[in-house]
């Protein structure tokens, strides 16, 4: 009986060990997300770290933000867009599944900061 136990410890033990070290071994993949990044490395691009202070330009990124939040017809990936509002301007970039989500989006932020006053950049990329 003790002879068994001891076999049993001692497959355990090696079984284990043998899990490890192919542990050790696998390479995680990393995220690919390059090619998303080099649309805000081109000169003049707006980006988030560009977004005013003034109050007004925050209120006006928060409503569009809240319009677009709580339309559940629009995929997460239309949530995430970045919303970027300067001296009364707005700036939308990222990307959106469809045409339909790029238009709907561009209109709620009309909406808020008035015609002419919207840059839409948004790329129609049908990824999930």
């Amino acid at each position: 009986m003790r002879r068994i136990a001891l076999r049993l410890v001692l497959c355990s033990a090696l079984l284990g060990m043998g899990s490890f070290a192919l542990a050790q071994d696998a390479k995680p993949i990393a995220a690919n997300n390059t090619g998303v990044n080099v649309r805000d490395r081109a000169p003049g691009a707006m980006t988030a770290d560009q977004q005013s202070n003034a109050k007004s330009d925050v209120d006006i990124t928060r409503a569009i933000r809240r319009s677009v939040v709580k339309d559940d017809q629009l995929s997460m990936m239309a949530h995430n867009v970045k919303i970027v509002s300067s001296s009364g301007s707005v700036t939308l970039r990222g990307p959106v599944k469809t045409e339909m989500e790029k238009k709907v989006i561009g209109h709620k932020a009309q909406a808020v900061a008035g015609k002419g006053m919207v840059d839409n950049q948004l790329e129609v990329t049908g990824q999930n």
